[in-house]
């Protein structure tokens, strides 16, 4: 039996390296530790890399779709969610603060609801990271990229993901 790993984020370079796709930067340091290359299945509507006991994806059906990708990835894979893990952005924790709980409610995260829309169960485990607030529209605020103040309090977050996952899921 194998984890899934969800990074939530949203596909081509204009979002690259914006708050919004904090779960994708994540998913891709963990590849680079697990040494596994991604490789896009346009049938499963996402990148997946796979590894020993372990599926990372990269949702490829933008943010507030998400739920159709990761559905159809459980279903593909014969996954059940307590096998799931998503990691994804909040704009309510501080920058760089992490979050993890194994059930609940969106918080209003579109991404999240999508999935739990789909998978019809909060009881999905999930690893938030804190890109602050801001000033302005949330929805604008979230597709910039991270200021070089932000990084440095990033970047140190999704090493402790990145270690959390390497542990747990392992």
């Amino acid at each position: 039996m194998s984890d899934l790993i969800i990074g939530l984020g949203n596909p081509g370079k204009k979002y690259a390296s914006t708050r919004h796709n904090v779960g994708w930067l994540v998913i891709d340091a963990l590849a680079k530790q697990l040494k596994i290359k991604f490789r896009k299945l346009s049938r499963l509507q996402a990148e997946i890399a796979l590894g020993e006991g372990i599926i990372l994806a990269k949702p490829l059906t933008f943010m507030n779709n998400s739920g159709r990708a990761v559905a159809g990835l459980i279903k593909h894979f014969g996954i059940p969610t307590e096998d799931v893990a998503v990691v994804y952005d909040d704009l309510d924790l501080p920058v760089g603060k992490t979050r993890e709980r194994h059930q609940g409610s969106s918080g209003g995260h579109r991404g999240m609801q999508s999935i739990i829309d789909r998978l019809k169960t909060t009881a999905i485990a999930r690893i938030r990271i804190g890109i602050g607030r801001g000033v302005g529209d949330p929805s604008e605020f979230v597709l910039q990229p991270f200021t070089r103040t932000e990084l440095v309090q990033i970047k140190p977050a999704i090493a402790e993901v990145v270690a959390t996952l390497l542990k747990t899921h392992k």
